[in-house]
Parts: structure tokens; C-alpha cells; sequence
């Protein structure tokens, strides 16, 4: 009989358990929303995986640092096969560095928000949700703070954030000038090296 009561007691209480995690169990809205793609966001920022915002953000950004890494590995190769011993050479492969030996596009959006403060200033503002406007592929997600983020629908239907688009649009610009410079100065520097 005490087993029995046992027993009962025990599914009672596994069943208030699991009756009270179903109750308060709230899953992520999908990331094809804009709602789920902040959330996601909002989640990354806060456990400090930048890497996971990644995914989350438009495509012009996520084209973007593709291209910068693409870039700043060119640059970097381009300096130490060509460049003379030097002060130069030194610089230029210190500056490039870090970024020619990322791995992949999401590392390389990690090291730009680190260097531009992009994590503070989301982590600064991140707030509940308080409203949601879609007006076709673009969404307004304004936060209990009042701040707007703005998102833009993916090829693949994921929304992702605009908030750092220009910045990575001006980085790409930036790094294809600088490119264009360090491969004129190593056709320069081979040519010196024939003659």
C-alpha cells in the first residue's frame, strides 16, 4: 500500500512538472519572421556568440563580408609574395592579417563587430518586442525601447537585420581600393625585381 501511494505521489508530481513546463514552454517564432530572425538575434548578442547572429543578417551584409575576407586574403597574398623585406611589408602584412587567415565570412563579420563596437551597441538595446510592421520583404521590428531594427527577406526566406548593411557595403568599397593599391604596388615591386 505505501508503494502504491508512493507511486501515485510521484506521477502527480511528474505530472504538475510537466504540465507547468508545457504551460510556460514559449518556442522561437520560425526564422522565416521577422519576429524569429530578432529573437535569434537577441539570443546571439546576449550569450555572446556573435557567430550565430550571422545567419541573421541581410544578404548585401552577409555578400559583404564574404567579399572583405575574399579581399584582405588577396591583399595579404599579394604583399608577402611581392613586397621587399620592410617596414612596409610588415605593416601591410599586420594590417591584413587577422582577416586573411579567417576562416569563413561569419568569422570575419565577428572580427568587424568586434572592431566597430557593433555587439555593444546591440546588447545596449536589445529589448522584448513590441511591435512588428511587414510591408512586403521589408519588416520593422520596434523593440519595448522604442528602437527600430530594420529587416529584409533573404533569397532563402530568412529575414535578416539591416542595421550594419552601409557600414559593410563602405568596408567592401574600402577593401577593393586598398586591393587595387597593393596589387599595383606588387606589379611594381616584381617588375623592379626583372629589371
Amino acid at each position: 500500500m505505501e508503494r502504491r501511494r508512493r507511486l501515485v505521489v510521484s506521477a502527480i508530481v511528474v505530472a504538475a512538472v510537466a504540465a507547468l513546463a508545457i504551460a510556460f514552454y514559449k518556442p522561437f517564432p520560425p526564422d522565416r519572421t521577422p519576429e524569429g530572425a530578432y529573437a535569434r538575434i537577441a539570443k546571439a548578442v546576449s550569450e555572446q556568440r556573435p557567430r550565430d547572429a550571422f545567419d541573421y543578417l541581410e544578404q548585401d551584409a552577409v555578400d559583404a563580408c564574404y567579399t572583405i575576407q575574399k579581399q584582405r586574403k588577396a591583399a595579404y597574398d599579394a604583399v608577402e609574395q611581392s613586397y621587399p623585406p620592410g617596414a612596409d611589408r610588415d605593416t601591410l602584412l599586420a594590417k591584413y592579417r587577422e582577416d586573411a587567415t579567417s576562416p569563413d565570412p561569419a568569422a570575419e563579420f565577428v572580427l568587424l563587430a568586434q572592431r566597430q563596437g557593433w555587439l555593444g551597441r546591440l546588447r545596449e538595446d536589445l529589448s522584448g518586442m513590441a511591435r512588428v510592421e511587414v510591408v512586403g520583404d521589408r519588416a520593422t521590428v520596434t523593440t519595448a525601447r522604442g528602437t527600430r531594427y530594420s529587416f529584409r527577406r533573404r533569397p532563402n526566406g530568412i529575414w535578416g537585420l539591416t542595421l550594419f548593411s552601409a557600414e559593410l557595403s563602405e568596408e567592401s568599397q574600402r577593401g577593393a581600393r586598398d586591393l587595387d593599391i597593393v596589387k599595383q604596388a606588387a606589379a611594381d615591386y616584381a617588375r623592379a625585381k626583372r629589371d
